[in-house]
């Protein structure tokens, strides 16, 4: 196995788990936090075009959502087509919202302090180089 791929594997449970740490203090999980920072970015999106935005399952999707929902951090909301369901932010998940990036932000420079702006610009260069 090529150790590169060990590495990032590695990595990449690193994250999640130092990310779910910070995470717990606002009642979520790094799969959820990326649920609400889509739709914060996007605006309100379907069930369908987020789970092909994040290529992930659908019923992974799914159970986010529903769990989300359940917490009171999304609502389903109806679309322009009375067919279509949308996911949109609560007034909680907006208020709450700045706290919860400033704590993700806040992870995200402790973990790049040691790399200049060079080398997170060489990194992310490399890693998109790889998607082919």
């Amino acid at each position: 196995m090529n150790p590169l791929f060990h590495i990032l594997f590695q990595q990449n449970r690193y994250l999640v788990k130092q990310l779910n740490d910070v995470l717990k203090q606002h009642g979520l999980f790094s799969s959820q936090w990326t649920v609400l920072f889509l739709l914060h970015q996007n605006g309100p999106m379907t069930l369908t075009a987020i789970w092909k935005y994040l290529d992930v399952e659908a019923p992974t999707v799914t159970r986010t959502v529903t769990r989300l929902e359940t917490l009171g951090w999304v609502e389903r909301v109806q679309g322009a087509d009375k067919r279509e369901k949308m996911i949109d932010l609560t007034t909680k998940a907006m208020e709450q919202f700045p706290y919860i990036e400033e704590s993700v932000v806040s992870f995200e420079r402790k973990l790049t302090e040691n790399l200049s702006e060079e080398e997170q610009a060489l990194l992310i260069q490399l890693l998109k180089k790889m998607e082919g």
